[in-house]
């Protein structure tokens, strides 16, 4: 779920919500919603530093930013509320449970006694103190429909041929845009050495890029590439990296390199066989620290430490983050989802991140009925939308709780798109799935700072990031009412949140413009202040 694209514009607004859903148990609550008629209070400079570094936590009224009202929750109902612990699982690439601002709220499983080589606790996973590495020293693997083409025989033969059909597709784009990439690579390459000498500064903002003035043509024609590129909203060298990185897997798809690869084989299991359950280690790091950007990333936007002064922070106060480390850089197997998902549920977590996806998933019923056995131990299932500017009520987009994609077969699971950070008809982050009933509701998900491997922090943007947004307000109404169900915390996110009327920009296109109201079933944005009053009046029913 690494799709960046760009988003701007904005225009605010505010009034009392009526109350949706749940209203006749919290008919008079006094909560925040938006309307049409902008505001003279809205928005008419581009964000701070310091502001977009936490705009997820500010507030639509107070900030006129279309964040979740997460500092105005904390300041005005919870400060003298006591929580209880709740643990959060994060089913991702792993994460670094040595960093600064994630060790203090790492799950420790006080059942095992560390590095004594046995299963202490008789779970079938020796020494797993934070969590499990399913993957074990694997890091890569092939996208599902590149294993559907290896070995028709996982898939039926209408889904082959779709699968087919793809790949075909994939390389005649590869064809076409390898090239282009190239020239783009170079490019931003000239442009940005070009800016760098004219601003006299190795690296540089976007504003200080529009603030350069100039009269020689060449640097007035690299300001518009550059102006262009970094609207993407990544630094120069993580550009050039992505672009690269872009380059580098067309040309292995090009001379068939990625067909020729088995990356499970170092893993040793056999990924077809639910059964076959030794395989794995604790390791929730993996076998390079790096390559838990994603999980990192993740796991802070839940629950970095709040106010410590270091880096972002996180939704959620009371939180343990339990590792599960099962989504390799290509697409992952249900299998490790279906395993992740029962792992975390019987090691107690109460709300499990999910900020993965794919289109095709040859062993769905394993996560299917992982996500019921989670429903019957009630946790909830937080689940990022994904990021390809689809409708997901006609598109697959894996895993679901709804085979059809119009019946749930469970009611604990909850699906998030992508908001970008100025409120207005873009409000809706260009590159995030839609869907009137396949998607629940949205949350932030444009430029979200939060801790990166090795004590780093960084913006990253996508429905992955959505996802741990909502799940780390679901883990605040689960700390604070504890009484809750799952399925009434996943009605909460939905019927509490702040409501758009207006018509909005889908997959960027200016020309595609729809209600927001027909997105999602909703039709909302999570807020967290409005989530916890309708969890205080239901309640106190």
């Amino acid at each position: 779920m690494n799709t960046i694209k760009p988003i701007c514009i904005s225009a605010f607004a505010m009034l009392v919500l009526a109350g949706c859903g749940a209203q006749k148990q919290v008919s008079n609550w006094n909560a925040i919603t938006a309307i049409s008629a902008p505001l003279n209070v809205k928005k008419t400079t581009p964000l701070k530093e310091s502001e977009l570094k936490r705009w997820s936590h500010l507030d639509l009224v107070k900030d006129t930013i279309p964040g979740m009202s997460v500092d105005r929750a904390y300041a005005e109902l919870l400060k003298d509320k006591k929580g209880v612990p709740v643990i959060v699982a994060v089913v991702d690439s792993g994460a670094d449970i040595e960093h600064e601002d994630l060790k203090q709220v790492i799950w420790t499983n006080t059942k095992e006694i560390p590095a004594n080589g046995i299963d202490d606790d008789n779970n079938g996973y020796i020494d797993d103190i934070h969590g499990w590495n399913f993957l074990g020293e694997s890091t890569k693997e092939n996208l599902e429909y590149e294993r559907i083409i290896k070995d028709k025989t996982l898939v039926d033969e209408a889904t082959y041929l779709e699968a087919k059909k793809i790949y075909d597709q994939k390389i005649a784009e590869a064809n076409q845009n390898k090239a282009r990439l190239e020239q783009m690579l170079l490019a931003t390459s000239n442009a940005d050495q070009t800016i760098v000498g004219a601003l006299n500064k190795p690296t540089y903002t976007l504003e200080e890029l529009t603030a350069l003035e100039s009269n020689e043509a060449k640097v007035l024609e690299s300001k518009t590439i550059m102006q262009k590129m970094l609207s993407y909203g990544m630094a120069v060298p993580e550009l050039k990296q992505a672009i690269q990185g872009d380059i580098d897997a067309m040309t292995a798809l090009l001379t068939g390199a990625t067909l020729k690869q088995n990356y499970r084989k170092v893993v040793g299991d056999n990924p077809q066989d639910i059964t076959d359950l030794t395989y794995g280690n604790n390791n929730v790091m993996g076998p390079n620290k790096e390559d838990t950007l994603h999980g990192t990333h993740v796991s802070g936007i839940i629950a970095q430490v709040r106010h410590n002064q270091i880096g972002g922070d996180g939704v959620a106060n009371n939180v343990q983050i339990l590792t599960v480390r099962a989504v390799p850089d290509g697409d992952e197997y249900d299998k490790d989802i279906a395993l992740g998902i029962r792992y975390a549920v019987d090691n107690g977590a109460k709300v499990i991140n999910g900020s993965f996806g794919k289109s095709f998933s040859p062993n769905k019923q394993w996560v299917y009925d992982a996500i019921k056995y989670a429903q019957e131990k009630d946790v909830l299932l937080v689940h990022a939308a994904g990021n390809d500017a689809k409708d997901i009520d006609v598109f697959d987009n894996f895993p679901n709780d709804s085979d059809d994609k119009k019946t749930e077969f469970a009611d604990n699971m909850i699906t998030i798109g992508a908001l970008n950070f100025e409120y207005g008809d873009q409000v809706v982050a260009r590159f995030s799935n839609i869907g009137k009933i396949n998607v629940d509701v949205y949350a932030p998900g444009v430029k979200v700072y939060a801790t990166t491997p090795n004590n780093t922090y960084k913006y990253l943007q996508g429905t992955s990031m959505a996802s741990p947004n909502a799940a780390g307000v679901a883990a605040l109404i689960r700390s604070y009412y504890p009484s809750l169900t799952a399925s009434q915390v996943k009605h909460i996110l939905m019927d509490s949140g702040v409501a758009i009327t207006t018509e909005v920009v889908v997959g960027g296109n200016p020309r595609d413009r729809r209600p927001f109201t027909e997105l999602s079933q909703s039709g909302k944005i999570v807020n967290a202040y409005n989530a916890i009053l309708m969890a205080e009046k239901m309640t106190k029913k």
